[in-house]
């Protein structure tokens, strides 16, 4: 059993930035797959960025996000920048202990492990 543990998210205005965390339980972190997705209001959880042995990112985030991990620490991040109101949501960290194909590791059906979640709002 994984626990995951969001932190970091909070009100920026727009073309600010952040960093999120999400820390990890488990002693065989290196070998999980591990993504980043959001949720607004009325929408579908929505994939942001994952990473495995690279990192795959949605496209309209590439250029702005950067996804990263350190498997001392059992963590991963994600940093924010040039944020825009549009990137308001709950953000969630994912773990899959698989390595998984870019279509497949885009789909939170995929995934067996879930954090709580972390609000992000980027005012205008």
């Amino acid at each position: 059993q994984v626990q995951l543990v969001e932190s970091g998210g909070g009100l920026v205005q727009a073309g600010g930035s952040l960093r999120l965390s999400c820390a990890a339980s488990g002693s065989t972190f290196s070998t999980y797959t591990m993504g980043w997705f959001r949720q607004a209001p009325g929408k579908e959880r929505e994939f942001v960025a994952a990473i495995n042995y690279r990192t795959y990112y949605a496209d309209s985030v590439k250029g702005r996000f950067t996804i990263s991990r350190d498997n001392a620490k059992n963590t991963v991040y994600l940093q924010m920048n040039s944020l825009k109101p549009e990137d308001t949501a709950v953000y969630y960290c994912a773990a899959r202990k698989s390595l998984g194909q870019i279509g497949i590791l885009r789909t939170p059906e995929w995934y067996d492990y879930w954090g709580q979640g972390t609000q992000v709002t980027v005012s205008s």
